[in-house]
C-alpha cells in the first residue's frame, strides 16, 4: 500500500454540512462519521453561527474546506482573508484543512466563481509561492482540490493529471479528489478517464468530494443537486481501491432530498471504505 500523504487519522464517510439538514444529522449523528464545514461561512461569524461551531464540534470530527483563498493569483493570497481562515483552523483544530486549485481575485477584484487556471508552469509556480505565505501563517496541512472547468484556458503546457501533479509535488501539499469533478472534466472534455487513470497523483491523495450532477446546455456542470450518477459511484469505487484515501464527503446543496436518501449515499460511500481497509 502506498504512503498517505500527511500523518493525520482516517475519519470515515461523511457529510458536507448544510444548516437545512442541522436537526436531521442530529437525529442520525450515529451514521455521519465526521462533518466538512464551509470555512466562509464562519470566517465573519455571528454569535449564532459560532454557537453553531461549538455545537458541530462537540459531536463530530470537523475538516474545513475554503472557497476564497485564491490559492492562485498572481497577486498572491489576502493577508486579511488569510488571517479569518488562520483564526478558524485555530478554532476548531482540524487534522487537516482544503481549498480550490483555482483564483478566485485578480487585480484586487473578486470575480464570484472558481476560475480555472492555465496548465502552466508560470501558473505552478504562482501556487507553489502563495502555499509557502500561507503555511507560515497556517501550520495545519493543506490540501488542494481539483475543479470543474468549462473553458481550458489557451497557452497550457500540460494536461491536467500532469499540472496537478506537478503542482502538489511543488507545494508539498495533499489532494482532495472531487471524483465528480474529474467525471465532469472528462465528459466535457472527451478525456478517457480509464487510459488516463494512473497518471493522476495518488500517491498526495487524502480526501474524496462526490456528489451529482446535471446537463445543462450540452454541458454535464457539478450542481450538487441530484444523487450521486453511476459513473461518478464507479469511478469513487475505483479510486477508493486504488489510493488510501482518509477520509470521503458527500456534497449536496440544492434539491435537497430527504435526509435519508443523504444518509444512504453516505452508507454507501462507507461500505466501499470498509470493503477495501480503509475505514473500520
Amino acid at each position: 500500500m502506498a504512503a498517505s500523504a500527511i500523518d493525520a487519522p482516517a475519519l470515515g464517510s461523511g457529510l458536507g454540512y448544510r444548516p437545512q439538514f442541522r436537526a436531521d444529522l442530529f437525529a442520525r449523528r450515529d451514521d455521519v462519521d465526521f462533518i466538512e464545514i464551509i470555512a466562509d461561512h464562519y470566517l465573519d461569524a455571528s454569535k449564532e453561527k459560532l454557537a453553531e461551531l461549538e455545537l458541530l464540534g462537540a459531536h463530530f470530527p470537523l475538516v474545513a474546506h475554503g472557497l476564497d483563498l485564491s490559492i492562485g493569483s498572481a497577486d498572491g493570497v489576502d493577508s486579511c482573508y488569510l488571517d479569518k481562515v488562520a483564526a478558524l483552523i485555530e478554532r476548531i483544530d482540524p487534522p487537516w484543512w482544503s481549498e480550490h486549485l483555482c483564483f478566485t481575485r485578480a487585480g484586487g477584484i473578486s470575480i464570484g466563481h472558481l476560475a480555472s487556471l492555465p496548465f502552466t508552469q508560470e501558473a505552478i509556480d504562482v501556487v507553489a509561492r502563495n502555499v509557502e505565505v500561507v503555511r507560515r501563517r497556517i501550520k495545519t496541512p493543506l490540501i488542494l482540490e481539483n475543479i470543474t472547468c468549462v473553458v481550458r484556458i489557451p497557452g497550457g503546457e500540460m494536461d491536467e493529471p500532469e499540472f496537478l501533479s506537478r503542482t502538489l509535488d511543488a507545494t508539498g501539499c495533499g489532494w482532495l479528489c472531487d471524483v465528480a469533478n474529474m467525471h465532469v472534466n472528462a465528459t466535457n472534455f472527451g478525456v478517457d478517464l480509464e487510459r488516463d487513470f494512473e497518471r493522476w497523483p495518488w500517491d498526495r491523495l487524502v480526501q474524496i468530494h462526490y456528489a451529482g450532477g446535471r446537463q445543462h446546455d450540452g454541458l454535464l456542470i457539478d450542481s450538487h443537486d441530484a444523487a450521486t450518477s453511476d459513473a461518478v459511484w464507479r469511478l469513487y469505487d475505483r479510486v477508493i481501491a486504488r489510493a488510501p484515501v482518509k477520509a470521503v464527503i458527500l456534497e449536496r446543496d440544492e434539491r435537497m432530498p430527504p435526509f435519508g436518501e443523504l444518509i444512504d449515499e453516505v452508507a454507501r460511500a462507507r461500505r466501499t471504505l470498509v470493503e477495501n481497509g480503509r475505514w473500520r
